[in-house]
């Protein structure tokens, strides 16, 4: 059974991600049954992911409150993801998070990984560095944008959930299993693997919530007329309220037929 009361941590979260970008929305269970995101989501149900993953939408004005039917079954297309791997499936999620990123963001974006393993294996604390360091060391050394920052953030996330960092408190650190390898150097092939690898999935999550608004904007349009018919009922009872006021306030007699509206 799921925990509904107990708030999601970062790490549930990015499996979510991950999850509806590899199976596709609504695909809760078989998410729930990966091997790859079953470790982190134990704790949760299908109808937590379900909620969870509608409550995100919210918070960015992507969703309602419809049930999504429409994106039951759907998948995303084989073609935007035929350059991707079930060993990239950390990678995946990085679109969720970067689809706020502009084109020309994700064509330029550098190989932050292997920045980041440079910078950790450079300043070599033994009690690890935080974002800030990490972020110094790259400025330093390389021309990067704006959002340096958040891009780290998720970059370190997503090596923590990989296995390849050790999170203690807010400071990052190499596992010990990942010091007996050479450490990447941010090399131009690298940078262009990274940067078609992120463009690729950027473009399969736009399918994805392309197709859940589109069904969103069906539902609204659907409720509005809904309303508006609602509305017009009311109306009409409101008139024949007040003839029937105004003829007993003269005395007359009201005879009602039977009702022909459905109150159910």
């Amino acid at each position: 059974m799921g925990n509904q009361k107990v708030k999601w941590t970062a790490e549930e979260e990015e499996a979510l991600k991950a999850g509806v970008v590899k199976h596709g929305l609504g695909k809760w269970k078989n998410i729930l049954r990966d091997p790859q995101f079953a470790p982190y989501l134990s704790n949760r149900s299908n109808i937590d992911l379900k909620d969870k993953w509608r409550n995100m939408c919210i918070s960015h004005g992507q969703c309602s409150r419809k049930k999504s039917k429409a994106s039951r079954g759907k998948t995303i297309s084989p073609v935007a993801l035929s350059t991707l791997t079930t060993g990239n499936l950390v990678a995946e999620a990085d679109a969720v998070d970067d689809i706020s990123r502009s084109p020309r963001d994700v064509r330029d974006a550098p190989g932050y990984k292997a920045m980041i393993f440079e910078a950790l294996s450079s300043i070599r604390d033994s009690n690890g560095s935080n974002i800030d360091d990490i972020m110094g060391f790259i400025e330093k050394r390389h021309e990067v944008p704006q959002n340096i920052r958040r891009i780290l953030s998720t970059r370190l996330r997503r090596l923590v959930l990989q296995g390849k960092l050790e999170k203690v408190q807010d400071r990052y650190k190499i596992k010990d299993a990942a010091l007996g390898t050479k450490t990447p150097m941010p090399k131009q092939k690298d940078i262009s693997a990274e940067t078609a690898e992120d463009a690729a999935m950027t473009a399969a999550y736009k399918i994805v919530d392309a197709e859940y608004k589109s069904f969103v904007a069906a539902e609204a349009v659907k409720e509005a007329e809904r309303v508006s018919k609602m509305a017009e009922d009311a109306d009409s009872l409101l008139l024949l309220a007040n003839e029937i006021f105004e003829k007993c306030s003269r005395g007359e007699t009201v005879r009602l037929a039977k009702s022909s509206y459905n109150f159910d």
